[in-house]
């Protein structure tokens, strides 16, 4: 019999979450059924659709969280509808094995309580949720607590851990307590099928020479307030008018980041074009002369793979970004490195890049073959695979 998979993910709605919709057909592929819990978001607003032979069911949520009590009623709520739906799976098409994503790490009391019906239980490690609870709010709480407690519970809970990277495996061991055979390294590789070379759109430029692009989350941990002081330092400091800065995405921060535009004086050489779809993504991206990634230097971001990075990397696209461990492991030398949290070295390196057109193709074409040889889907899917034969072994 097929076996039965259900994936929960919180914080982004399916197919539009890449590395839980590369994971959901390539298990669909290799002969897994496969039902999905998600929440609702623009352009998914179905409550229940199949794509691709994959069963999507979501939910509403109140709020997107902002502040800790604002996070825990998101938290709270996105916890009651997915047990509501899990119900509705179980009676229904019947799953079994639990594969949860995070954030948030609270998805281990529906895994947990599954397993007393003889469920596995695997969980996902996308983001190190107390290091993120820190780099949003910056103290060590009693949030923070429940943050590690909520950690601790869920490895200990888990069959089977799959870590986004070699330092996300190590959390999994030494903190959480996995067994080193039962975590596996399973990296988000960009598809190429998706990530499509396309000539550039000039007027996109703004009539400017240059463009910087950048596609991410409008958040506090994203250093959106670093790269625009960077714009600033580049506008007025260093006189250069010539380059145009395209900011693709969405967030809680997106207002404030606008604001911060205008009282900076550079909110004419930046166009923020809020969640966009695939194709206004890599229209910015291909005409990106140079992309960047601003994530501050916390221990979130040190110990967290950036998809921006390999997005880049897969369209040929030279990077400038903070000096960061797994960032510099992502990308080598197809990226500039700035010292960390220095927004006018970052804005001196973006400059040296753009005035540097032989060294950018040189760049780019190093990111480009390194997706194409080692960092592509088709390598990290084998490894999803092997993950699901330790789970159903047991």
């Amino acid at each position: 019999m097929k076996k039965r998979i259900l994936i929960i993910v919180e914080n982004l709605p399916s197919p539009f979450d890449r590395r839980v919709w590369q994971e959901a057909t390539t298990l669909k592929e290799h002969g897994y059924d496969v039902s999905i819990i998600c929440p609702t978001g623009k352009g998914y607003e179905k409550k229940c659709e199949v794509i691709d032979g994959i069963y999507i069911y979501r939910h509403n949520l109140p709020m997107e969280g902002e502040g800790a009590l604002g996070y825990l009623y998101e938290y709270s709520a996105a916890l009651f509808w997915e047990f509501v739906l899990a119900w509705k799976v179980f009676f229904g098409r019947g799953f079994d094995a639990i594969h949860a994503c995070n954030p948030p790490d609270n998805i281990f009391l529906i895994g947990g309580f599954f397993k007393l019906f003889g469920k596995k239980f695997l969980f996902d490690h996308h983001d190190i949720n107390p290091e993120l609870y820190e780099a949003k709010f910056g103290r060590r709480d009693f949030f923070y607590k429940v943050m590690l407690a909520w950690e601790r519970w869920t490895f200990r809970l888990a069959d089977v851990s799959i870590a986004t990277n070699e330092s996300y495996k190590k959390i999994a061991i030494e903190r959480g307590g996995m067994p080193a055979d039962k975590v596996f390294v399973v990296r988000s590789g960009p598809k190429l099928e998706r990530l499509k070379v396309l000539p550039p759109v000039e007027a996109l430029k703004k009539g400017r020479k240059y463009l910087v692009g950048y596609v991410g989350v409008m958040g506090a941990q994203e250093g959106i307030d670093y790269l625009l002081r960077s714009i600033q330092h580049i506008v007025k400091e260093m006189g250069r008018e010539d380059i145009q800065f395209g900011l693709v995405g969405g967030g809680t921060s997106l207002a404030e980041m606008q604001a911060y535009a205008d009282e900076l004086g550079v909110a004419d050489y930046v166009t923020f074009t809020g969640r966009v779809p695939d194709k206004d993504l890599l229209e910015m991206l291909n005409t990106a002369d140079v992309c960047v990634n601003p994530d501050v230097a916390n221990e979130m971001n040190d110990k967290s793979t950036m998809n921006k990075i390999m997005e880049y990397m897969a369209l040929g696209k030279p990077i400038v970004q903070f000096d960061l461990t797994e960032g510099r492991f992502s990308a080598q030398k197809a990226s500039l490195y700035a010292r960390k949290n220095d927004e006018v070295d970052f804005a001196k390196k973006i400059v040296e890049l753009v005035d540097d057109p032989e060294r950018r193709r040189e760049m780019g074409e190093f990111g480009r073959r390194r997706v194409l040889d080692e960092l592509e889907w088709k390598y990290e899917a084998p490894k999803l695979l092997k993950a699901y034969e330790a789970l159903f072994a047991e």
